[in-house]
Parts: structure tokens; C-alpha cells; sequence
């Protein structure tokens, strides 16, 4: 298998590389999903938290940093193109990649939303448009409007009073920092966000730690509420007890599917992020790097500034029964904003940074399907740019205007962002161990590698993360496809129920299966172009 011309575009820095993995990591399910989690479970969630970082984040992680860059000699940047090469240009390998870009710019058409909220929830404290809520009931009715959970199409009646107007501010903000490039454009902003993001996320937490205790509620203490999160208890069980699969299996489910959003395991991205790097640029380091950076700003920060937060600004009981990661986020932190001492400036600062993180996540989903669309059809950065743009703002539009209960959302988010994801990650343990395999896995992580990474690692993403991915997939699609779709009381709150009754589910499961032929295609003129080039090359040099 001869290589193919690389790519001109490559990272300036390694520090770049980093901070740009990094980033795409960082986002919100640091600042609000994990410590909803943290919340809903208790300290115990934080054992099958580290397991599953051990057992499927870490190794995982490593294999993507290892595919993309073998990719990446051979002159492919997308998924389905390194899976062609790494199945020694195997039309069905090609094939298989399909997830790679079809994850990011399906969640990309809703979390730009989630992003415009955050930028907008800013710009409402920064110039003083929250100090009337103050009420729970308020906050609500500020979030159902803002967002437009209210109704479908109430975000086109006032779309000055609403989240449209910061949509299109983030869109912009986003397709010209691709459209600047890999190093100009994606690596200059992540170099300047996230040194940004954990200043504001340290002021943040100085001022948590540092809240006072109500006289009138001794108890709300900062130490109590870090003490919910790490004393690894569940109220009413014991330590063995909170942890055993048997009576606590959704937690380590859900603990397992944190690792993947919080590492961007299974979305596509690292592989592509991987594919620029030089033959000899050291990928160990820098993917443990960035999976402990991760792991920083999600425990250290994320999780230590809400949930002591909340447990001292509004009690336990709000701990202890979060309203889910948009209620947590957008509907019960402004109460606490509000309720704290220097309060619109804390809530200014974290929503900006909750922005900051969203703006790094949200960049790191174009790239893959740009460097997909370059490589499949032969066409330059503008003409990708304009087919991309085209498609996410159509997605956009849709998640607009189906909002009432953030109904379109949840469902993209359920088959793309649980679903997906789950499958492409097996997929890639896969291609890693069995087809690649772990000897010349070794041989492409060792190469130029400033620390070693042990030969038991790979041995797990061959052996074990395979089948705690499979167990813990298969006991959830049980849980969620039958057990749950049985029960005459949990029927309705089943994906299947929802796509068999509900319209904007319908939409929803409609939009991404047009997406899958449409890449399929793509896929099938590039397999075609690929065979060309590989075939003019040999002859060239004969």
C-alpha cells in the first residue's frame, strides 16, 4: 500500500495538538453532564467512573490517536479514509468509517443550539437582563422561552428575545475559524479558549469554596457538598451495595457513556485530529496529556463548582434530585447565581465559559466532516464549507423549529449521541486489535513516543474494552428496546414508543437516515477516486 501525498494542512505546535484534543473534549458534559451524574448518584459514581476511564476511555483514546496518524501517512484524514488504508484499501472498511462523519455534524446541528444558549445566558447577567429571575418558576419560564422548549416555531416569533440572534452569531464564529484552517483557525482559538476557560473556571470555584454558611442551615456546607460527591455511599445502601451492577446497573451505564462524551471517544474526531500529525510526532504523551486535561476540567472544576454550589445555595435536596443536565444547567444554577453574593458577575463568567467550551467542542465537529468531504470528492476548503454550512443549517433549522420539549434533541442525541457512539467506538477496538492488530498497533504508538505505553494497554482495547463495550451496550439496549418497552408504565418513555408515535421523532430518525445515504454515496465516489489515484501513482512510477 504506496502512500498518498499527504495533506498540506498540519498543526504549528504540539502544545497545539494538545490544547485543540483537548478542547474538543472539553465541552459541556464537563461543566453540566458529569456533575448531574455526580448529583443523581452520589459518590459511588465516581468507582465506575474510574473504571470505565481505565478500562474503555484511556485505551480507546489511545488506539484513535494510533489510527489516525497511520491514516494520516497514507494521505487521509477522515475516518472512512483511514479505515480504507488501515483495511489495506478495502471498499467495505471504507464503508464502515461511515459514523465517523455522521456523529459530529448530527450533533453538531444541535449542540451549535446548546452553545447559542450559553453565549446568549452570558450576555443576559454580563448586561443585566437576569436580575428578574430569581424565582424557580421564573427561571423556568426565562429557559422555555429563551430556548424555545415552549413550542415548535415559538424561536421564530421574537427572534431578538430569543436564542436565534446568538445561533447566528456561534455559526459564524465557527465556520470562519474553519475556514481559517487547521493551524490559523482551530489551533489559535483552542490556544487562546482554554487557557481562558480555566482562568474563568478557577475564579468561579475561588468563589464556591468560599461561599459562607447560612446560620439558618448549618448543615449546606461547602465540605458537605464535596463530601456528597466523593463519599462513595448511596443513601439507604452500603459502599458494596451502591456499586453492584445488580440493584445500580444504570449507573455504571452511565458512567460508561460519560467517558465518551467526556474524552470524544467514538465521535471521529480524535482519529481525524490524529491523521495531520507528522510520521515521528510523539502521540503517547500527548493522548494521556490530553485525557488527564480532560479529567482536570471535568472533576476538578466542572464538578466541584456546581454540585457544592448547589448544595449550599439551595440544599440537598436539589442535589440529590438534579432536573436533568439542561435543568441543572439553565434553570436551577441561575437560582444559585442569584441567591450568591457577587452573583450576575459568577454567573456571567461561568455561562461564558460554559460558551468557551462549547465554541471548542463545537469546531472540533467540522473538521472531520471538511476533511471527509476534501478527501472523498477532490474538492477545496470554500466548496466543503458551502456543502457543510448547507446541511448543519438545514439541521439547525430543524432543531429550531421542533424545540417544544426539546423533543428533536433528544432524539438526535439518543441514535447519534448514545447509539452512534457506542457502535463506531466498538468499531474502532475493532480495526485497532483485530485488523490493524495490537503488534503494529505498538509499533505505530512507540514510534517517536516520549513515554511508553505499556503492552497490557493494547491488550485491553484488544481483549477486554470489546467486551465491556458490547456487555455494557447490549444491558442498556435490553434495558431501553425491552425490558423498559414491556413495562406498561415505562412504555412511554421508550425511543421505540417515541418513534412509532411521536411526529417530531419521526423527523428526527428521517433527517439522520438522509444523512447516511448521503454519505454512503460519498463514500462510493470516493472509494472510486481513491482506486483512481492510488492506480496513476503506481503507473507514475513504473
Amino acid at each position: 500500500m504506496s502512500e498518498l501525498q499527504r495533506p498540506k494542512e498540519s498543526f504549528g505546535t504540539r502544545i497545539g495538538v494538545i490544547l485543540a484534543v483537548t478542547g474538543s473534549a472539553v465541552g459541556l458534559g464537563n461543566f453540566l453532564r458529569f456533575p448531574g451524574l455526580a448529583a443523581e448518584y452520589g459518590g459511588a459514581f465516581m468507582v465506575p467512573y474510574v473504571v470505565a476511564f481505565l478500562l474503555l476511555g484511556l485505551p480507546i483514546a489511545i488506539s484513535e490517536w494510533g489510527l489516525g496518524r497511520r491514516g494520516g501517512r497514507f494521505g487521509f484524514n477522515s475516518t472512512p479514509g483511514v479505515f480504507h488504508a488501515i483495511t489495506n484499501r478495502s471498499r467495505t472498511g471504507a464503508y464502515f468509517g461511515v459514523l465517523g462523519p455522521l456523529i459530529p455534524v448530527m450533533i453538531y446541528m444541535y449542540y451549535v443550539f446548546v452553545e447559542a444558549w450559553c453565549l446568549g445566558y452570558a450576555w443576559q447577567y454580563l448586561t443585566g437582563g437576569m436580575t428578574e429571575v430569581k424565582t424557580a418558576d421564573q427561571s423556568e419560564s426565562f429557559f422555555h422561552v429563551f430556548t424555545g422548549i415552549a413550542g415548535d416555531g415559538t424561536l421564530f416569533d421574537d427572534p431578538m428575545k430569543n436564542a436565534t440572534i446568538f445561533l447566528a452569531i456561534c455559526f459564524a464564529l465557527n465556520f470562519y475559524l474553519i475556514y481559517r484552517g487547521l493551524s490559523k483557525g482551530i489551533e489559535l482559538f483552542c490556544k487562546i479558549a482554554m487557557p481562558t476557560l480555566i482562568v474563568c473556571a478557577i475564579l468561579v470555584l475561588i468563589r464556591v469554596l468560599t461561599l459562607p454558611v447560612d446560620p439558618a442551615a448549618p448543615d449546606q456546607t461547602v465540605i458537605n457538598g464535596l463530601g456528597y460527591m466523593f463519599n462513595p455511599y448511596t443513601e439507604g445502601r452500603g459502599f458494596w451495595e451502591s456499586l453492584n451492577p445488580r440493584h445500580n446497573s444504570e449507573m455504571w451505564l452511565a458512567a460508561a457513556g460519560q467517558i465518551f462524551f467526556s474524552l470524544s471517544v467514538g465521535f471521529g474526531i480524535i482519529i481525524t485530529y490524529a491523521s495531520y500529525l507528522k510520521k515521528d510526532d510523539d502521540i503517547a504523551l500527548s493522548s494521556v496529556t490530553a485525557a488527564a486535561g480532560n479529567g482536570f476540567c471535568e472533576v476538578c472544576l466542572g464538578g466541584l463548582i456546581v454540585i457544592p454550589a448547589a448544595f449550599v445555595m439551595l440544599g440537598p435536596s436539589v442535589v440529590q434530585n438534579p432536573p436533568g443536565t439542561f435543568g441543572l444547567g439553565f434553570v436551577t444554577l441561575p437560582q444559585v447565581f442569584d441567591a450568591m453574593p457577587l452573583g450576575r458577575w459568577i454567573g456571567f463568567i461561568f455561562f461564558f465559559l460554559l460558551f468557551l467550551a462549547a465554541a471548542t467542542s463545537s469546531i472540533s465537529m467540522l473538521q472531520p466532516a471538511i476533511a471527509f468531504l476534501e478527501e472523498s470528492l477532490g474538492v477545496g476548503r470554500r466548496a466543503s464549507m458551502a456543502i457543510l454550512g448547507f446541511i448543519t443549517v438545514c439541521g439547525a433549522w430543524f432543531v429550531m423549529y421542533f424545540s417544544a420539549g426539546a423533543k428533536g434533541v433528544d432524539t438526535i442525541d439518543f441514535w447519534i449521541g448514545t447509539v452512534g457512539i457506542y457502535t463506531l467506538a466498538t468499531i474502532q477496538v475493532i480495526m485497532f486489535g483485530w485488523v490493524l492488530g495490537i503488534r503494529k498497533g505498538k509499533e505505530e504508538i512507540d514510534r517517536g513516543a516520549e513515554i511508553p505505553i505499556p503492552f497490557f494497554v493494547l491488550v485491553i482495547v484488544k481483549f477486554i474494552s470489546p467486551l465491556y463495550l458490547l456487555a455494557v451496550f447490549g444491558f442498556w439496549a435490553y434495558t431501553n428496546f425491552y425490558a423498559n418497552y414491556v413495562d406498561p408504565e415505562k412504555t412511554e418513555n421508550t425511543a421505540l414508543y417515541a418513534l412509532m408515535h411521536d411526529r417530531t421523532a419521526q423527523f428526527s430518525v428521517g433527517l439522520i437516515l438522509l444523512m447516511i445515504v448521503f454519505l454512503v454515496l460519498v463514500i462510493s465516489e470516493a472509494v472510486r477516486r481513491w482506486d483512481r489515484l492510488e492506480a496513476s501513482q503506481k503507473g507514475a512510477e513504473l
